[in-house]
């Protein structure tokens, strides 16, 4: 049974890794911090602006901390104004709307960015239920940001897939007990394996992702999706 997709954005709806991986290695090392593809892979991507704060540059005081991350973010925002959605994510969500799957967005982006990535990449309409890390008291890796969208959307795990592209997203998602789908655009496959990914593929274009869909469909429908 399927009645719900959960996605999370940065990484996952469009690529952005890229760019998050150039900003915070020229904010950073302005504070002589000197930050690999690795480095950001382990102490950055996915996680809520305050702990990596917390991690990385701990001496700053909380006013400090919080200016840092609006200077960051805000020149992410200047940068990113030419986003285009992940090969096969319209085709999807065009898909979902026919099948009236119900969908959410669940992001550690804070929200003025959540807001302006749905609308450079023009889904700010197909998402009415936004599911914020800032807005709960733990973000992703908790599982508390995925039990919400359930909530929200009056869904049970089991009836439910999530994509995700980050350890702590899949995390999350997995400990929700919803299956997830690991989207490898910032990741090794074997990695989002390891974190309990049920299915890895690099776009939502992969024609495996197409019959796991249709496959969990069966019970709904016999109107299948192509890509």
């Amino acid at each position: 049974m399927l009645n719900a997709l959960l996605f999370d954005l940065d990484g996952t709806l469009a690529e952005t890794d890229s760019l998050h991986f150039q900003i915070w290695q020229d904010f950073l090392l302005d504070y002589g911090l000197v930050i690999d593809r690795a480095f950001y892979k382990a102490k950055i991507s996915g996680r809520l602006n305050p702990d990596i704060m917390a991690d990385l540059l701990p001496q700053l005081s909380l006013a400090e901390q919080n200016d840092f991350i609006e200077r960051k973010e805000a020149a992410f925002r200047n940068s990113a104004d030419a986003l285009t959605p992940l090969a096969g994510v319209v085709e999807i969500l065009n898909w979902a709307a026919e099948q009236n799957l119900k969908v959410a967005v669940v992001t550690n982006a804070p929200r003025e960015n959540a807001q302006f990535m749905l609308n450079a990449l023009h889904l700010q309409h197909r998402f009415l239920t936004v599911v914020l890390g800032d807005d709960l008291p733990m973000g992703k890796p908790s599982p508390l940001p995925y039990q919400e969208a359930l909530r929200r959307l009056n869904v049970t795990a089991e009836e439910t897939i999530a994509f995700e592209d980050s350890p702590s997203g899949l995390r999350s998602a997995v400990a929700a007990n919803i299956f997830t789908v690991g989207i490898a655009t910032t990741h090794d496959p074997e990695d989002l394996y390891r974190l309990g990914a049920g299915l890895v593929v690099p776009d939502f274009a992969d024609e495996r992702l197409i019959q796991l869909l249709n496959q969990r469909l069966i019970q709904r429908s016999s109107n299948v999706l192509t890509v």
